[in-house]
């Protein structure tokens, strides 16, 4: 079954829930960033927060993923669990104190070895563009096309409107 969702200037809440169902239960995520040397991926922890179109991470400023971003926002997150899910999108580094205390949970304090308002924590907020999923045990690639926010590209100008059959 092919399935192209396409989103307008509002948020289409339904599109939005389906990727929410499908990355909930996943606690972590690989983040890809561009290098000098090219593309790096890295194991990051996922929010305990309701995707809304939006994914964020913690981070420091200390590490080469923030440098990054910082030179290049294009970035891809990874999620594999009773689906895998690969979502593109544009990073931003968010410096809010209020942010980074609604997110902050134990698990970070013991991770990054600090508090949310280290000067040095920064979160990495990702805004979904496009998104593809395919769901284990069923070999159809499902694809789920998110309006691109920042160009107004509609799914009609894009080439992810095919099924693609991946075991037969």
């Amino acid at each position: 079954m092919n399935e192209v969702i396409a989103l307008s200037n509002k948020v289409n809440q339904e599109d939005i829930e389906t990727l929410r169902e499908l990355i909930k239960d996943i606690d972590t995520a690989m983040l890809t960033t561009v290098s000098e040397e090219g593309l790096v991926s890295r194991p990051m922890k996922t929010q305990e927060v309701e995707f809304d179109g939006d994914l964020w991470f913690f981070t420091k400023k200390e590490t080469n993923k923030y440098e990054e971003i910082l030179h290049d926002q294009e970035i891809n997150v990874a999620y594999a669990g009773k689906s895998y899910v690969s979502v593109r999108g544009r990073a931003e580094i968010v410096e809010d104190l209020d942010k980074k205390k609604e997110l902050w949970s134990k698990a970070y304090e013991k991770i990054m070895q600090t508090s949310y308002d280290d000067p040095d924590v920064v979160l990495i907020k990702v805004r979904a563009e496009a998104a593809e999923y395919w769901e284990t045990g069923n070999f159809t690639k499902k694809v789920a096309f998110l309006y691109n926010r920042m160009t107004g590209q509609s799914s009609k100008s894009s080439d992810v409107n095919e099924t693609v059959e991946l075991n037969k």
